[in-house]
């Protein structure tokens, strides 16, 4: 048994790419190695922004021989009149066989030839010398670049290889135009720290090895690292550091050989915003930084940057990293200053010379449908007067700070400046905080809008988008979805399932796809309509059963296979959507739906064979007694009258339990019409009599709609 190393040295590569390549190798090189029955102890990844590395210790020397059967044409064309046939001629020399060695063997498709072929193992080295290309050049990236004058792609040039196998050097050369990189046991380490290269002895001394020459190849540890020497050197500032997520992995793939190094800027830029500060920090610098207390509402004027130089001249990095700062917050410091020269309000004109999407004109368009949408919902909610100024003022400023100076600059702050500034002119506080929360969520992981002014603002604004861009006929395509319409569908029921609110989408939908064919009149609104209905119960079917685990059919029974009474229950009331799917789902988890099931959906399918309204619900209406021949009958037909009164106060309240309650004391009933002593035939030869049972089984089937179809559910 033997290790084997691969080292791929190159140019800075993006930070990116390295995370992105190491999850990449994860998966392909394991894989690669099980396809060649080439077992091993562990496949270990490593990068840096140097190197991409793989060990993998106790793979075997050779192959192990194997037997496979491999199987050709079907018999019927392999042989005639007991002789081979070309095809089987043809398949005996791909394989290398004789024709007498094909053996013929029955399967479920019929008779077949294989053949059973002895493959001999090959020489480990020699398989890795072909995978190792192909681990390289199948890595995928964003930006990819040739160099020299090769066609050869990759993030950054290849300088070096190390491939080693035990001891020894296993040669791989990488031929790209007339630059040619060869294997070796050199490698280069830390570029400042030890600027010379090193001798790789094998495998188990790589790590060592590099580390001696200042480079920490694990990605893991350096993280560790990184967040040790950071809350260290906060702690020694007398603070607290906010260690982003997302710049912790940036900065991981930064360095080679991290040191914390503090820095400093002047106490009076802590006047701006606590967002500037950071956004400069940590999205144009990425820095850390220092918070006076666990809260996190107030910073030192000191950040922590990740060198990657030399730690004996901490100071000096310190002092450059200060001067980078200080000049960005000044500028900072001059929009903000400049910002509040005029109130908020005073932008909205700027913004008909910010284009929103070519065809559909300005933001400030955009901004007035917003306006328009908010009203709409606020209207829907019956909200009270205060609530409805405060709505409409939010949807007049929520785009309002994209003009501005400082959001010009820092884009990551819009909506957060539009807030600062609202408060700054004595907008309400309710307007102030929709601005920046109608935003939200802006990803999966984000947090929703807590205000109820925050959320209709938000769901205007993404109805709208949802309409204009579905509208001019910009629908998303398997993963292609620039506009992020899925993600804003996605933000619009969960925002209104967070918040409980009661909002008809369907009404709303018909309302701005009306308006909206007013703007673009060539427009089919039916079309539209149609399209927006099935991406949103697209969306709901995708959440139900992704986040709020609902099984695949119950969520069918919700919202129906082909049946629009469903789906346009789903989008009149989401909330009535989101109990019914929980409430299924716990019935079925605790056996209740099972006990009702198998008379529900027989009752259901024969219904379906009537003409039954869906929507009837009173027997006395659609049942005559007079024509019942069974007591079985009546016996049905007196549990729906009991039935009536408790689903439609089901309907009312929500309180589901009550219809299935119900259906549970009716089905010893429904069960003796079809199969007691007292049983009849549904489809009597009497039409009146065959159309009364019908409807007695067709109002069964109403009660369970109430919930979902039942005929959608998988036993």
């Amino acid at each position: 048994m033997s290790d084997f190393l691969l080292e791929v040295g190159t140019e800075d590569l993006p930070a990116g790419f390295v995370s992105d390549a190491i999850r990449q190798w994860e998966k392909m090189i394991p894989a690669s190695l099980v396809a060649e029955v080439l077992t091993n102890d562990r496949v270990q990844i490593y990068g840096t922004p140097r190197r991409l590395s793989i060990i993998v210790t106790n793979l075997p020397d050779r192959q192990l021989d194997r037997v496979e059967e491999i199987k050709g044409p079907p018999a019927a064309a392999a042989y005639k009149d007991g002789v081979p046939t070309p095809a089987a001629v043809g398949f005996a020399k791909k394989q290398g066989v004789d024709v007498a060695s094909l053996e013929l063997r029955p399967t479920d498709k019929g008779e077949f030839i294989f053949i059973t072929k002895t493959i001999a193992g090959r020489d480990t080295r020699d398989i890795l010398t072909e995978l190792i290309p192909q681990w390289i050049f199948k890595l995928e990236g964003k930006r990819l670049m040739r160099w020299a004058n090769g066609e050869l792609k990759f993030p950054r040039p290849i300088r070096w290889l190390v491939a080693l196998w035990n001891n020894d050097i296993l040669p791989i050369s990488i031929v790209n135009g007339e630059d040619v990189v060869t294997s070796d046991r050199i490698s280069q380490v830390h570029r400042v720290l030890h600027p010379a290269p090193v001798s790789v002895v094998s495998a188990a001394q790589y790590l060592k090895t590099l580390a001696d020459g200042y480079v920490n190849v694990d990605q893991n540890q350096r993280q560790a690292d990184i967040q040790q020497q950071v809350q260290a050197a906060a702690t020694k500032m007398g603070g607290v550091a906010e260690v982003y997520p997302d710049l912790l992995a940036e900065v991981v793939n930064l360095v080679e050989y991290p040191t914390a190094v503090v820095g400093k800027f002047d106490d009076e830029f802590l006047d701006l915003p606590p967002e500037v500060i950071t956004t400069v920090m940590v999205t144009h610098q990425r820095y850390f930084p220092i918070f006076t207390d666990a809260s996190k509402q107030e910073l030192l004027p000191h950040f922590i940057t990740i060198s990657n130089g030399d730690p004996a001249k901490s100071d000096i990095i310190a002092a450059g990293n200060g001067r980078v700062v200080r000049a960005r917050l000044a500028d900072g410091q001059y929009f903000h200053n400049a910002d509040l020269s005029q109130p908020l309000a005073d932008y909205i004109p700027k913004l008909e010379t910010v284009t929103f999407q070519a065809d559909l004109g300005s933001v400030k368009l955009k901004v007035d449908r917003i306006v328009t949408n908010a009203n709409s919902i606020a209207s829907q909610l019956n909200l009270n007067s205060t609530d409805c100024q405060n709505i409409s003022r939010a949807a007049l400023l929520c785009k309002a700070d994209l003009v501005t100076q400082m959001v010009g600059e820092f884009p990551e702050l819009q909506g957060i400046m539009g807030s600062k500034y609202a408060i700054a002119n004595g907008e309400a506080p309710e307007v102030a905080t929709a601005i920046v929360e109608h935003y939200l969520p802006r990803n999966a992981e984000d947090s929703l809008p807590q205000t109820l002014t925050g959320q209709i603002v938000g769901i205007a604004d993404r109805l709208d988008t949802l309409v204009c861009i579905f509208g001019l006929g910009m629908l998303p395509t398997g993963s292609s979805d620039p506009f992020a319409l899925r993600r804003a569908a996605n933000a619009i029921i969960n925002v209104v399932w967070n918040a409980n609110l009661g909002i008809n989408l369907e009404r709303l939908i018909d309302r701005i796809v009306t308006e909206f064919s007013q703007i673009r009149t060539q427009v089919n609104t039916a079309e539209l309509t149609q399209q927006l209905q099935d991406f949103f119960i697209q969306r709901l079917r995708n959440l139900l059963q992704e986040d709020r685990h609902i099984d695949y059919d119950l969520v069918n029974a919700l919202l129906g296979e082909n049946d629009r009474e469903y789906t346009q229950r789903a989008l009149t009331d989401l909330l009535d959507t989101r109990e019914r799917a929980l409430f299924l789902q716990q019935i079925r988890d605790n056996g209740t739906l099972e006990s009702i099931y198998p008379t529900v959906n027989r009752s259901s399918k024969l219904a379906a064979q009537g003409n039954l309204d869906t929507q009837q619900l009173a027997p006395t209406q659609v049942v005559q007694i007079n024509l019942f021949q069974k007591s079985s009958e009546q016996a049905v037909y007196d549990g729906l009258i009991a039935l009536e009164p408790q689903t439609k106060a089901a309907q009312v309240s929500r309180n589901y339990q009550q219809v299935i309650d119900a259906l549970a004391q009716l089905t010893p009933a429904i069960s003796s019409f079809f199969d007691g002593e007292d049983s009849v035939l549904v489809m009597d030869s009497n039409p009146a009599i065959k159309t009364n049972r019908l409807n007695l089984l067709g109002l069964v089937r109403n009660h369970a709609r109430v919930l979902a179809d039942f005929g959608s559910i998988v036993k």
